[in-house]
């Protein structure tokens, strides 16, 4: 549930907003519809409610082409449901209610084994309990499935589970918080990646917003310039990056281009309110990612 403001209200504070707008959402849900839309098969495993936004759910994945075999309806608990204030800069904040996702545990995503190990990619958010997540990166690691850590909202992982992460994909306050920093601690993000990058060996994609995005992989550090674009709301940008490059990956592209083309989609996305009409189809992510980064043919 969207809402355009000034400003953050303060505590007792009753703002006049506009442009209120009911869709579905979740980090999860939002990067399987990315993908699909990306020309990707796109499989969800997931626990919804029995109710209104359950149903709304449902009919985008039947709509966007994304396989529910492995969506769960819980007559027992409600659909997560998130509330975002958008301000005339496009940035948001967010209050998430978790739901029926709280109820996600390993034992439920064990039973999606099978799915996991015959997919070429494996990617969780964390708007499910952190064991879940991590149960989704091990049996990937297991079945030789690239695994992809989107770790939004932040959270602590246990050690352990960075040994199963193939590509994490934070952003910078995010990073702090995984490694158990205060979201404003002044280490530069670059000696931050880069520590967990040399103990773990996981890939690490930070984005930087407007500032682009920073690879820590096997070699030096590299940054990605952001594609332009005229900023009308950031919400659902991290999700279509996300999704953009686990595609890619998938298609077997190597890492630079995959952080290309995730750069495009997360730029389109912010041309757009809402989320789910922001995300982009493959067709206009192919033509801004060939008008950004196709080296022009002298006359």
């Amino acid at each position: 549930m969207t809402l355009r403001t000034q400003r953050m209200p303060v505590f007792g504070e009753t703002l006049i907003a506009s442009d209120f707008d009911l869709g579905p959402g979740g980090k999860g849900s939002n990067q399987a519809v990315a993908a699909a839309r990306l020309g990707a098969k796109a499989r969800f495993v997931g626990l919804i409610g029995e109710d209104a936004l359950g149903r709304i759910a449902t009919d985008l994945y039947a709509a966007e082409g994304v396989d529910t075999s492995h969506l769960v309806v819980s007559k027992e608990h409600p659909t997560g449901v998130g509330f975002i204030i958008v301000n005339p800069e496009g940035k948001n904040g967010i209050l998430l209610d978790m739901g029926a996702n709280k109820w996600i545990d390993r034992a439920f995503v064990e039973r999606a084994e099978p799915l996991i190990a015959e997919s070429d990619v494996v990617l969780s958010v964390l708007e499910i309990p952190v064991e879940a997540a991590c149960a989704a990166m091990e049996l990937g690691r297991k079945h030789r499935v690239r695994t992809v850590l989107n770790p939004a909202p932040a959270a602590p992982i246990p050690k352990s589970a960075f040994r199963s992460i193939d590509v994490l994909t934070p952003n910078e306050t995010e990073l702090r918080i995984l490694l158990g920093l205060d979201p404003d601690d002044a280490t530069s993000t670059v000696e931050l990646a880069s520590r967990l990058q040399k103990e773990y060996g996981t890939t690490v994609v930070v984005t930087l917003g407007e500032k682009g995005s920073l690879l820590l992989g096997q070699g030096e550090p590299q940054t990605f310039p952001a594609v332009s674009a005229d900023v009308v709301d950031t919400t659902g940008a991290g999700d279509a990056f996300t999704a953009a490059l686990a595609v890619a990956l998938a298609e077997g592209k190597d890492m630079q281009t995959a952080i290309r083309f995730a750069s495009c989609n997360g730029s389109l996305a912010c041309t757009r309110l809402g989320v789910i009409p922001s995300l982009g189809q493959r067709l206009e992510v192919d033509k801004l990612f060939h008008q950004q980064f196709t080296p022009k043919t002298p006359k």
